[in-house]
């Protein structure tokens, strides 16, 4: 199953960082947060992958044309250009970057993915969110749920941070714990390809019609996530994450 990913939005609430690159490309832990996305579905087995760009869409082709040169050691003979390329360690993905317009709303560029992967089923998520969500109960509850679209409903992490009372006295701090009222859509979605004829244009948002006309139709199924889910909107948003790599604690490194 392949693993689409939009990756072409401008990333306004995060100005700081999308003047000068696209939102998937901010760095986590010196890495963009599009390698970490993929990596917790290649941890499940699924390394073949379906990107939409769109706001500075070469810098992410840019990334990948050169990923194998930055992944390896190299040897470069100046006087003839020469490159030699050492053994290493690097990813077995497969790649498409698919140019879906700087100004395609969401369910534009989903269509245009869909168009591209074909008569299959296949799985979407935002090029700014992680998350520790089991990638294989997730397609098991969509296959038996015979619905046309399945999300990964999340609780928001809270606002504010909370302080664990005992005795009255403050006994823990907890920094935005996911403790969030209610259920929001965390992206990490299984989608039939019929998906595609709920979308009328590039100008069409998938978060509107198409998921409100689905749920209406009673074809949209909610797989409820527990567990750590994180979105990158905001500065503080970046340093957090930042911070939990840093500090070896990720919840959403499942990988090796």
């Amino acid at each position: 199953m392949k693993v689409a990913i939009l990756a072409g939005g401008l990333g306004t609430r995060l100005s700081e960082e999308t003047t000068l690159r696209p939102k998937p490309m901010v760095e986590i832990g010196g890495k963009p947060m599009l390698w970490h996305i993929m990596n917790i579905y290649a941890a499940y087995g699924f390394k073949e992958f379906v990107v939409a760009l769109g706001y500075k869409g070469e810098m992410i082709k840019d990334y990948f044309l050169n990923y194998h040169y930055h992944a390896r050691n190299l040897s470069v003979q100046l006087d003839s250009g020469n490159v030699t390329i050492h053994k290493g360690v690097s990813e077995d993905w497969t790649v498409h970057l698919l140019d879906t317009g700087s100004d395609t709303q969401t369910g534009g560029r989903i269509k245009q993915l869909a168009n591209f992967i074909g008569n299959e089923a296949f799985m979407l998520t935002y090029g700014d969110g992680v998350s520790n969500v089991n990638i294989h109960k997730l397609i098991e509850f969509h296959q038996a749920q015979k619905k046309l679209a399945t999300l990964t409903a999340v609780r928001p992490p809270a606002r504010f941070g909370q302080m664990v009372i005992e005795d009255g006295r403050v006994a823990q701090f907890q920094e935005k714990p996911q403790i969030g009222e209610g259920w929001i859509n965390g992206g990490f979605f299984v989608l039939e390809p019929e998906i595609a004829k709920y979308i009328e244009g590039h100008q069409t948002l998938w978060e509107r019609e198409p998921l409100e006309n689905l749920a209406a139709e009673g074809q949209l199924a909610a797989y409820r996530h527990e567990d750590f889910w994180q979105c990158m909107d905001t500065l503080r948003d970046v340093n957090l994450l930042d911070r939990l790599w840093q500090e070896g604690n990720a919840p959403w490194k499942i990988w090796g």
